[in-house]
C-alpha cells in the first residue's frame, strides 16, 4: 500500500466519476466471485454473507449505494453494476479462480485445465509432506502452553482484525492454532501480496531445476528489452527480485484520489480486465536499475513472465507449472493461482492459500530451501543453496532494511516485538507468513484486517515467542 509515489503529486485536473465506479465494481465483482467458488462458500445464500464480510464492511472497498450484485450459477459469474456503470462481471475457470472479464468479453481466451495435486494421501503420509504427525506428541518443556493458549486467544479475541486462521509451527511441528467459524486448516483464502514471496520461490526452484538458466546477476531474459539500445536491458534478475527495477509503474495504493483510476499502474491489474503481463514489460524506467527499492507490481510479474516462457519453452503447462514445481513438493494442495484473462498468474495479489499450505511454505524457508522426504529417501533440495540468504537480506535503497527478495524483513525493527532475523510473506489487510530463525518457529495468519495491520504482527509475535522461554 502507498502514498503518492516517489513524490509525485497528489492533485490532477480530472478524475472520471465512471472510471471509478466502474473499476470499484470490477474489483467488486472479483471478490465476490472468488469468495463463492475459490474460497468455498459456493451455494447462492451465502452470497450476501461475501458482500458483507469482505467488501461492505471494508471503507477502503467503498461499495456503492446503489450498486446491485448477482451470481450466475450456470456461468458460474459474478457481476456487479451501479445506475451509470455497465455491469462488470468475473468468471471462475476452476483451478484458475476467478477472472474479470476485459470489457466486451464474455470468457476468456484460453482453456482452463485441471491443476493436478501429485502428492501422497495426506491421512497416511507423515508431516510435513502429509498430515500425520502434525503435532508434538508432548508439549516442548519450553512453552508455557497456558501463555502459549491466551496469546492464541488474545489474537482470536481481536474482533477488529478479524483473524480466520492463525498457526503456530515450533521446532517442526504445530504447537497451536485457531480459526474462524467457517474456516479450516485446508481452506484457501485471498492471500493477496504474499503472492509474491512464491514468486521468489518459483523462481528459485526453476533455477535451482536448471529450468531457467540465468543467475541473480544476469540480466533479466525479456526480450523487449534487448533491442537497440533500451535501457532495460541493464535490469538483473536480482534487480526485479529486489523490487529495484526502475520501473515506471506508478503505486497510489487504495485511499488517493487517483487509487480508482487507470493511472494507477499497480492496482489496475486488481480492477481493470488487462494482460498484467504486456502491462508490466512494456513500461519505461524512471530510475537506474538497482538504485532503489520500490514496490511495485511491475517487477513480480515481469518475474511471472519470464518464468512463463523459460516453461513453455521446455513444452511445459503454464498453468501446472507452479503446482508442480513447488507446491506438490512441499505438499501444499489448495494453492489457487488466479489468472487474467490470457492466462497470467496476478500473482502479486490474486493468490489463494490455506494456512497449511502457507506453513509449509514456511517452513521451506526455514529449512534453507530443503525438504525432508517424509518416506525415508533423501531430501529435496528445491531452492538453490544459498537462496535463503538471498531473500533474507536487505534490497538497495531507501527502506533496504524491511525488504529483501520479494519478503519483508525486520532488519529496521519494524516489528519492534520480533526478533530482528524475522522475515515474512505479507500482504495486504494482514495475510502473513513470519520466519522466524532464532525461534526455529513459522507463524501463519489469514483474514481480512482493515487495521494497523504491521503492529499486529508484532504483537502477535511478541505475544506467541513470549510464552516461549529461552
Amino acid at each position: 500500500m502507498a502514498s503518492p509515489a516517489d513524490g509525485q503529486s497528489n492533485e490532477v485536473e480530472y478524475i472520471d466519476p465512471v472510471e471509478v465506479r466502474t473499476n470499484k465494481a470490477g474489483m467488486a465483482a472479483h471478490h465476490i466471485c472468488s469468495g463463492m467458488f475459490v474460497v468455498g462458500r459456493d451455494y447462492e445464500r451465502i452470497a450476501s454473507q461475501v458482500v458483507a464480510q469482505d467488501i461492505r464492511r471494508f471503507e477502503i472497498f467503498d461499495w456503492q449505494d446503489d450498486f446491485e450484485y448477482e451470481v450466475n450459477w450456470g456461468s458460474r459469474t459474478a457481476s456487479v453494476w451501479g445506475d451509470d456503470i455497465p455491469r462488470q462481471s468475473a468468471e471462475y475457470n476452476g483451478d484458475q479462480g476467478c477472472t474479470i472479464l476485459p470489457e466486451g468479453f464474455d470468457d476468456v481466451t484460453f482453456e482452463p485445465v485441471v491443476v493436478p495435486r501429485r502428492i501422497p494421501d495426506p491421512s497416511t503420509t507423515m508431516w510435513p509432506m502429509g498430515d500425520m504427525g502434525a503435532y508434538h506428541e508432548t508439549m516442548p518443556r519450553e512453552v508455557d502452553e497456558s501463555k502459549l493458549n491466551y496469546a492464541l486467544d488474545w489474537v482470536m479475541g481481536q474482533e477488529e482484525h478479524n483473524t480466520r486462521a492463525l498457526v503456530v509451527v515450533y521446532k517442526g511441528k504445530i504447537i497451536g492454532e485457531r480459526y474462524a467459524s467457517g474456516f479450516s486448516r485446508n481452506t484457501p483464502q485471498i492471500s493477496w501480496s504474499q503472492g509474491k514471496s512464491v514468486a521468489s520461490a518459483l523462481v528459485g526452484a526453476a533455477m535451482e531445476s536448471d529450468h531457467l538458466q540465468v543467475g541473480l546477476d544476469d540480466p533479466a531474459p525479456v526480450t523487449a528489452w534487448h533491442k537497440g539500445d533500451d535501457p532495460r536491458r541493464e535490469i538483473q534478475m536480482r534487480d526485479l527480485l529486489q523490487m529495484s527495477s526502475g520501473l515506471d509503474f506508478l503505486n497510489w495504493g487504495l485511499g488517493q484520489s487517483q487509487s480508482w483510476t487507470d493511472e494507477n499502474e499497480h492496482f489496475r491489474i486488481y480492477f481493470e480486465g488487462i494482460d498484467v503481463y504486456t502491462h508490466a514489460i512494456e513500461q519505461p524506467m524512471d530510475l537506474g536499475h538497482g538504485e532503489q527499492m520500490r514496490y511495485r507490481n511491475s517487477d513480480p510479474l515481469t518475474l511471472s513472465f519470464i518464468l512463463k516462457q523459460a516453461a513453455e519453452a521446455r513444452g511445459e503447462e503454464w498453468l501446472t507449472y507452479p503446482q508442480r514445481l513447488l507446491f506438490d513438493r512441499i505438499g501444499a494442495r489448495n494453492f489457487v493461482l488466479e489468472t487474467d484473462a490470457w492466462g497470467n498468474f496476478i500473482i502479486t495479489g490474486y493468490d489463494y492459500g490455506s494456512a497449511w499450505d502457507w506453513v509449509r511454505f514456511g517452513l521451506l524457508h526455514l529449512w534453507d530451501g530443503v525438504w525432508p522426504s517424509s518416506r525415508g529417501g533423501p531430501s529435496d533440495r528445491i531452492l538453490p543453496k544459498g537462496w535463503v540468504d538471498f531473500v533474507r537480506s536487505p534490497s538497495p535503497g531507501e527502506g533496504g532494511q524491511n525488504y529483501g527478495g520479494l519478503f519483508w524483513l525486520n532488519l529496521g525493527e519494524s516489528l519492534p516485538r520480533a526478533p530482528s532475523d524475522t522475515y515474512y510473506a505479507a500482504g495486504f489487510m494482514g495475510q502473513y507468513t513470519a520466519i522466524i530463525p532464532s525461534y526455529d518457529m513459522v507463524i501463519v495468519r489469514l483474514g481480512p484486517s482493515p487495521g494497523n495491520t504491521t503492529q499486529f504482527l508484532s504483537d502477535i509475535i511478541g505475544e506467541i515467542t513470549g510464552a516461549i522461554s529461552p
